[in-house]
């Protein structure tokens, strides 16, 4: 199963990684009911954390309004490991909020090339997805 992200939201999301760092960035991703991913809403990591995130109540409530606005529903989350490879950690595997959500990791073990990464989380299983990034006409 390959995800298509629209153009533009893989740069938003490592540029909140390296806004964030050293911390975990942390953020919220909208669809369409497809699968794939149309927008990248970039959230405040309340924690303010290197090793975990907590996405601020009131961006998450007002990523959901905005998502509906457009007729999109959130689908996933995105957040950094800012020291590590992007590949969900024990903590991140145990508070998998929904089986059915796409879990976004920028690893950035490697500062200068950081990598994203996407996963499904299900009943404790890691299964990593393919992610199609469409390029930027700018």
């Amino acid at each position: 199963m390959t995800i298509s992200f629209a153009a533009g939201t893989r740069q938003l999301i490592v540029e909140h990684a390296y806004a964030c760092h050293p911390e975990e960035s942390c953020g919220l991703l909208a669809g369409s009911g497809n699968g794939d991913v149309q927008r990248a809403f970039p959230t405040t990591n309340i924690l303010h954390s290197s090793t975990n995130y907590t996405i601020d109540p009131k961006q998450h409530l007002a990523a959901i309004r905005e998502a509906d606005q457009d007729e999109m529903e959130i689908v996933g989350v995105f957040h950094s490991h800012p020291h590590t490879a992007g590949y969900p950690s024990v903590t991140d595997v145990s508070l998998a909020p929904d089986p059915t959500w796409l879990y976004v990791l920028v690893g950035m073990e490697d500062y200068e090339s950081p990598t994203v990464r996407g996963f499904r989380i299900q009943n404790g299983t890691i299964t990593e997805v393919e992610l199609e990034f469409e390029e930027s006409n700018t």
